[in-house]
C-alpha cells in the first residue's frame, strides 16, 4: 500500500550526460523506495522512467559562453518555471546533476525554501572558478562526485563529498551489445568500422561533424557510421551528410562503439565511453574564438578529455581547436587503424583507466546514500 505521504524529489539534469546518469539513478532510486514521485528537468532517459518533465534537456542544451548568453531569455523562464513548479509539487529534497551554470545558481532558492540539495556531478573547480568551491559548501547538502581525482581535491579544500564510482560502469556492465550483427549490417568483410560521436548539443554537432567526414575520403577501406544523439533532429544530421553515403545510427552508440575498430569523438561523457569499450579514438574539439579566448584565461588543466584527465597524462590524441585539420587527424587515425604498438599502448591504457573508476554498482549506492540521507 502506497504511503500517504509519498517521497517527493525534484531532479535537473540540463544535458545529454546528465540524463544519462539520471536515468539510472531513478532505476536505483525506484528500486530502493517504490511510489517515490520526482518531477523536473531533463531527457528522454528520465521521461523513459516515469519522471515528468517541465522541460526537455533540448531547450536547455547550450554550449560555450557565446550561445549561453544568446539564450538568456530562455534561462531566465527556466529559473522562473522550475520555481513555480517546485513551490506547488513540495519535494523534500532536490537532486541537482551537472549543469553548474544554471544548478549552482539555483541550488541557492532551493537550500532558502528548506529544500535539502544534493549534487551530483561535481562542477569543474579543479579546472576553473575554484571559488565556486565556497557556493557548493554553502548551498548543497552533500556532493558525489564520479571522477576519482575530485575526492582528494575537495579534501585539500576542507571539504568532504562522496566518491562511490563512476556510474558509465553500470551503464554498460551485464549488457549484450551487437558487435558482430552491427558489424555484417555495416561493413563489408575487408572494411574497417570508424565511429564518429560529434557530440550531444546543436552547436558541437554543426561544427564537429564536417571536420570528421573531411577525412573520409582519405580511407577507402574504411566505413565512418554517425552516432546521432537521441534528441536531435534527424534534419540535422541529413544537412551535413548531404549526398555521403554515411550511416546515422540513433539509440545504438554502444552497439556501435562495440563493434568499431577506432573512433572520432568530441570532447566529453563519450571520450570515457569510447575507452569503457576499448576502441582507440581521437579527441576532437573546436569553439567560437570569443569562447576559446574566455576559456584559456579561466581553464587550468593539461588536458580537456576525461580519459586523460583521469589518467594525468596523454593516453589518447586530443586535437583541439587550431590542431582540428584534416592532415593531423587523418594522420592519427591512421596510427590507431594500422600501427599495432599504438593500439596495445591504448588498449593497456584503459585497462589502467578502468580500474580508477571504482566498483560497479555507483549508482545505486548514491541512490541508497540520498535515501539515507533525506530528512536525517
Amino acid at each position: 500500500m502506497e504511503s500517504p505521504n509519498p517521497l517527493k524529489l525534484y531532479l535537473i539534469a540540463g544535458e545529454a550526460s546528465g540524463d544519462l546518469h539520471g536515468k539510472n539513478l531513478l532505476i536505483s532510486l525506484k528500486e530502493l523506495h517504490p511510489g517515490i514521485q520526482v518531477r523536473g528537468v531533463g531527457g528522454d532517459g528520465l521521461q523513459s522512467q516515469g519522471m515528468e518533465l517541465i522541460c526537455h534537456i533540448k531547450e536547455t542544451n547550450f554550449m560555450g559562453f557565446t550561445q549561453v548568453l544568446a539564450n538568456l531569455g530562455k534561462i531566465k523562464r527556466l529559473f522562473k518555471d522550475v520555481k513555480a513548479d517546485v513551490l506547488q509539487f513540495k519535494p523534500q529534497a532536490v537532486v541537482l546533476i551537472d549543469y553548474p551554470g544554471f544548478n549552482l545558481r539555483i541550488a541557492k532558492w532551493f537550500k532558502e525554501q528548506g529544500i535539502q540539495v544534493f549534487y551530483y556531478i561535481s562542477p569543474t573547480v579543479w579546472a576553473w572558478k575554484k571559488n565556486r568551491i565556497h557556493k557548493i559548501k554553502a548551498r548543497v547538502d552533500k556532493l558525489f562526485v564520479i571522477l576519482p581525482f575530485e575526492k582528494p581535491f575537495y579534501a585539500k579544500e576542507g571539504y568532504e563529498v562522496e566518491f562511490l564510482g563512476h556510474p558509465l560502469l553500470d551503464e554498460i556492465a551485464g549488457k549484450t551489445f551487437h558487435r558482430e550483427e552491427t558489424r555484417r549490417q555495416l561493413l563489408d568483410p575487408d572494411e574497417r568500422l570508424v565511429a564518429l560521436l560529434p557530440g550531444s548539443r546543436k552547436q558541437e554537432i554543426t561544427r564537429m561533424l564536417p571536420q570528421m567526414l573531411a577525412i573520409k575520403d582519405r580511407f577507402p577501406r574504411s566505413r565512418f557510421v554517425v552516432a546521432a544523439a537521441p534528441s536531435m533532429d534527424p534534419e540535422l544530421y541529413a544537412e551535413l551528410i548531404g549526398n555521403a553515403d554515411i550511416p546515422v545510427l540513433r539509440g545504438h552508440t554502444y552497439d556501435l562503439l562495440a563493434a568499431a575498430d577506432a573512433a572520432l569523438v568530441t570532447s566529453g561523457t563519450a571520450t570515457l565511453e569510447t575507452a569503457l569499450f576499448g576502441v582507440p579514438q581521437v579527441v576532437c574539439y573546436a569553439a567560437n574564438a570569443l569562447s576559446v579566448r574566455i576559456a584559456k584565461w579561466l581553464i587550468k588543466v593539461k588536458y580537456i578529455s576525461l580519459v586523460n584527465l583521469i589518467m594525468d597524462r596523454e593516453v589518447v590524441r586530443e586535437l583541439i581547436q587550431q590542431d582540428l585539420r584534416p592532415e593531423p587527424l587523418a594522420a592519427e587515425l591512421r596510427r590507431l587503424l594500422d600501427d599495432p604498438k599504438r593500439k596495445a599502448q591504448i588498449k593497456a591504457d584503459y585497462i589502467e583507466l578502468r580500474s580508477k573508476l571504482g566498483e560497479e554498482g555507483a549508482s545505486r549506492r548514491i541512490a541508497a546514500k540520498i535515501l539515507e540521507l533525506i530528512d536525517n
